[in-house]
């Protein structure tokens, strides 16, 4: 039997199993899935589980079950590529035939000292749940200092401003304007929803250091009763760990084929694996895709295609609480209560085609 291991449960992975699953797997191959958790995870959504606006169980979505499943939980500790095995914290080995790394990411802290011991962090659903439980014990008038002001600090400072109306909110964003990856008028939209909800944007900022309850902006010192940071990610540290080129997020190139190029049996989806555009939950879907057709057409014995056509993402759509969004769609900007419908409606979507 041939063993396909696929290290990570996120969007790439889950997408990767329901393409294969339950009729697209050869009689000869089995798959084994390793997770830290013994489920899915919507990490789009972590912002509002921090934020305490939603539940837990929520960002939660099972696995799929298959007689040629094998769901291993633990915590990766290396890869052996030269012995094709996988090694585990608990002192196990799992051997593979092919191999797919979608470990997701990690915060960046730009050699911020301090930034990595006295910061919270919303990247994977145990820090998630951490921040949640500071932030919820904090007392009336407490200041949260959120630094970085992409898509993962706006939607937590939005959602938190709704959610605890008694805080200080100040979000700290190196740029002009806040979602610098937007239009500036999507920006000020943006902008102008804080401004009327109380949460204090601090642009042209430069963190230079963090201490316990205290970061300094452009070495002047703010005091904090929280700080949370997203400001950057950085792919997993044991894809960062491998031989190979890697780009300056040490996230590995990889062929059109999404494999290594010295090692066509490891394949590299979402976080871990270097792409022209930004890491998202459909990019890694679209990777997914286009890796279980390389795998499919092998395990048959026929020619992988020559190319893929580029994966076409279909926009970007981020809240402002429950009830205003932004975003673009198809290159046209959306604001307001369509752009947070639409968001709802594809995570049930989400939900409903993989729960």
């Amino acid at each position: 039997m041939k063993n396909l291991v696929i290290l990570g449960g996120g969007y790439g992975g889950m997408k990767i199993l329901s393409e294969l699953l339950p009729n697209h797997l050869p009689e000869d191959v089995t798959i084994t899935l390793v997770d830290r958790v013994p489920y899915h995870c919507l990490k789009t959504e972590y912002y509002a589980l921090a934020a305490g606006t939603i539940s837990d169980k929520e960002v939660r979505v099972a696995f799929p079950e298959h007689p040629r499943l094998v769901v291993k939980y633990g915590e990766v500790t290396g890869i052996d590529t030269t012995g094709r095995k996988i090694n585990m914290a608990d002192g196990e080995q799992l051997a593979y035939d092919d191999l797919i790394i979608g470990l997701g990411c990690e915060d960046k802290y730009h050699g911020v000292p301090g930034a990595e011991q006295f910061t919270y962090s919303i990247q994977s659903i145990e820090k998630a749940r951490h921040t949640y439980s500071v932030l919820n014990n904090l007392g009336p008038g407490s200041v949260v200092g959120i630094v970085g002001a992409g898509l993962s600090g706006v939607e937590l400072a939005s959602e938190l401003s709704e959610s605890r109306e008694d805080l200080n909110i100040k979000l700290f964003d190196r740029g002009k304007h806040i979602l610098s990856a937007f239009p500036e008028r999507l920006s000020k939209y943006v902008e102008n929803w804080f401004v009327r909800n109380n949460v204090e944007i601090i642009n042209n900022s430069n963190i230079t250091k963090v201490e316990e309850n205290r970061l300094y902006n452009h070495d002047v010192p703010i005091e904090c009763d929280v700080i949370v940071w997203t400001a950057g990610i950085q792919a997993n540290k044991i894809a960062r760990d491998m031989d190979g080129e890697k780009d300056r997020s040490g996230r590995l190139i990889v062929t059109k084929h999404h494999h290594l190029p010295t090692d066509e049996h490891i394949f590299i989806v979402g976080d871990c694996a270097s792409s022209p555009h930004a890491p998202s939950a459909q990019l890694a879907e679209g990777q997914a895709e286009q890796i279980a057709e390389v795998l499919k057409k092998r395990w048959n014995g026929e020619p992988v295609p020559e190319s893929f056509p580029p994966i076409k993402l279909k926009g970007v759509l981020g809240s402002l609480g429950k009830k205003q969004g932004f975003g673009m769609m198809a290159d046209h900007a959306i604001t307001g209560r369509v752009a947070r419908m639409l968001k709802s409606g594809i995570l049930w979507m989400y939900k409903f085609h993989n729960g």
